[in-house]
């Protein structure tokens, strides 16, 4: 996805609680949809290697329409898209030609430059489609950003699942709870969809050095505090806590080791050096990226 202004989240802090930070994403609608951004914020941004994180939708888009981000590039980085409904199209410069649909992973490395674009197939747009989804992006470490573009699908099969005592854990990225997706990364991450009934309650795996949790529906409560859906509670480094559902509930969980320095980013770039985010958009500016094979747009260069 394309980055779009938004305005930084708020974040509250309870120095009581194994809770660091609640961030609340800020709304923003960005046409036929609307995107929720938690990272980056204006007291985090990381958690783990995740740099971006997004809520796209939910949205119902009229009959004929659909989502049309253009062609953009990205250095740097890697974008994890993940849906809960819907269907997007991804196409990139390396010839890929993938759909995604709920359940699934789609991880895109874009490494020292990639250009994609993320479109409603033709059949959503017949019925009117509706979305909602997350994108993220997570940084790569030093010795990894100039690392050759590559891209990886991973249907629901392949990700290793937790069904038990009212909870079901799919693991998407990384080790979890005995469990371990085959997701390749460049550092330590985790990512993982939960779903709890109610009343049922989850110990947070206390593996991983960074680890955050974003409510996508329902209604939880951690150290007696309650949260409410749309809100990215941030944990103390490897702090014990325990997520009690109220209700039926839907969340993910994010984070893994902490990044090795701060990362600048301009638009779509992510990298440890200001230097190597101007060439990109020089680059981009001056068509040097490798163009996306079947399409014949793409987004300019912003202005700022």
């Amino acid at each position: 996805m394309s980055w779009q202004p938004a305005d930084n989240p708020e974040c509250t802090e309870d120095g009581g609680s194994p809770i660091e930070t609640v961030i609340v994403p800020r709304a923003r609608d960005i046409g036929s949809f609307e995107v929720r951004r938690a990272l980056p914020s204006a007291k985090r941004q990381m958690v783990g290697p995740f740099i971006f994180f997004d809520q796209m939708g939910p949205a119902d888009m009229p009959v004929g329409e659909g989502l049309d981000v253009r062609p953009h590039p990205h250095i740097g980085l890697a974008t994890v898209t993940y849906l809960f409904d819907g269907e997007i199209m991804h196409r990139d410069s390396l010839g890929t030609v993938q759909a995604i649909r709920p359940g699934e992973v789609n991880w895109m490395t874009a490494g020292k430059g990639i250009a994609h674009s993320e479109r409603s197939p033709g059949e959503e747009r017949l019925k009117g489609p509706h979305m909602l989804g997350l994108q993220l992006w997570v940084a790569l470490p030093k010795d990894a950003e100039e690392t050759d573009p590559a891209f990886f699908h991973h249907t629901g099969d392949d990700l290793p699942t937790l069904d038990a005592d009212g909870k079901r854990v799919r693991v998407m990225i990384g080790s979890l709870y005995g469990l371990s997706a085959s997701v390749k990364t460049y550092s330590d991450t985790i990512y993982a969809d939960v779903a709890l009934d109610a009343g049922a309650q989850l110990p947070l795996d206390t593996g991983a050095e960074e680890r955050a949790i974003y409510v996508m529906s329902g209604d939880i409560e951690i150290g007696g505090e309650r949260y409410e859906p749309g809100r990215l509670i941030v944990f103390h480094p490897r702090h014990a806590a325990t997520i009690l559902a109220r209700t039926a509930t839907r969340l993910v969980i994010v984070g893994g080791e902490s990044m090795d320095g701060p990362r600048h980013i301009w638009w779509n770039f992510v990298s440890s050096s200001k230097e190597r985010i101007e060439d990109a958009k020089a680059d981009w500016k001056a068509g040097r990226f490798a163009p996306v094979p079947g399409e014949h747009e793409l987004i300019p260069l912003p202005e700022r």
